[in-house]
């Protein structure tokens, strides 16, 4: 279907998207703390109560400023995934796509953090209301581990990505912290945790060094669950 046979967008449809829009920029360039619905009508030319009838709180636009980063972060990984065979090499790039996908938001991580820090909030990366956008992440893990030629054993595919979407998470938490410039410590340590996965995962491979391998990744799932 071309642009021009897809259907046109209601003026309810038009609206919440231009609201979203708005607050997307405003989490870019202010953070979270200076951006407020009532900063988002303004900008917007709306009513509060039009933002809110579209958004109930600030916190559901920042899952939306999630999903669009995580599917920002896709669409910078799969063509490079499609040029990479080896299972580490594909990791790092799911990895590395990441980090760079966060970096305009380092200055503003802290109030994000602080924001999602507690367990009830919904701005938890593990909580429910963040599936849709960890559920990027785990995709693209997902793929990067089928479409590597020296993969492991199939047993573990199925936990597998979540595992490593927990170490994505990690990751950026040590980001947040990292005033380093260009944040280059985040980058060592990724490198150094994938040098260590080049030497640590070929073992895996044989059959009497699967068991540590298959009880970690029972582990995480039970942290996750």
């Amino acid at each position: 279907m071309s642009s021009s046979d897809e259907p046109a967008l209601t003026k309810s449809e038009r609206t919440r998207s231009l609201i979203r829009d708005v607050a997307l920029r405003s989490f870019r360039e202010r953070g979270y703390d200076e951006t407020t619905i009532r900063l988002i009508a303004h900008e917007a030319g709306v009513s509060v109560g039009t933002t809110n009838y579209h958004f109930a709180s600030k916190n559901d636009l920042v899952q939306e400023l999630y999903l669009d980063v995580q599917e920002a972060h896709r669409t910078a990984a799969l063509p490079l995934l499609a040029g990479a065979d080896g299972l580490v090499e594909r990791l790092g790039i799911v990895y590395r796509t990441g980090l760079a996908e966060l970096a305009p938001y380092h200055r503003f991580a802290p109030e994000f953090l602080s924001a999602a820090v507690s367990p009830r909030s919904s701005l938890n990366p593990l909580s429910a209301d963040s599936s849709e956008s960890r559920d990027v992440i785990v995709g693209l893990f997902r793929a990067a581990v089928a479409g590597a030629k020296d993969r492991l054993p199939a047993e573990f595919d199925e936990d597998l990505p979540a595992a490593l979407m927990l170490g994505h998470l990690l990751l950026a938490l040590f980001w947040v912290y990292d005033s380093s410039p260009g944040q280059e410590r985040t980058q060592r340590l990724l490198d150094r945790g994938l040098r260590l996965l080049t030497l640590s995962l070929p073992l895996v491979r044989a059959r009497i060094l699967r068991r540590p391998l298959r009880e970690l990744l029972d582990l995480i799932a039970e942290v996750r669950a």
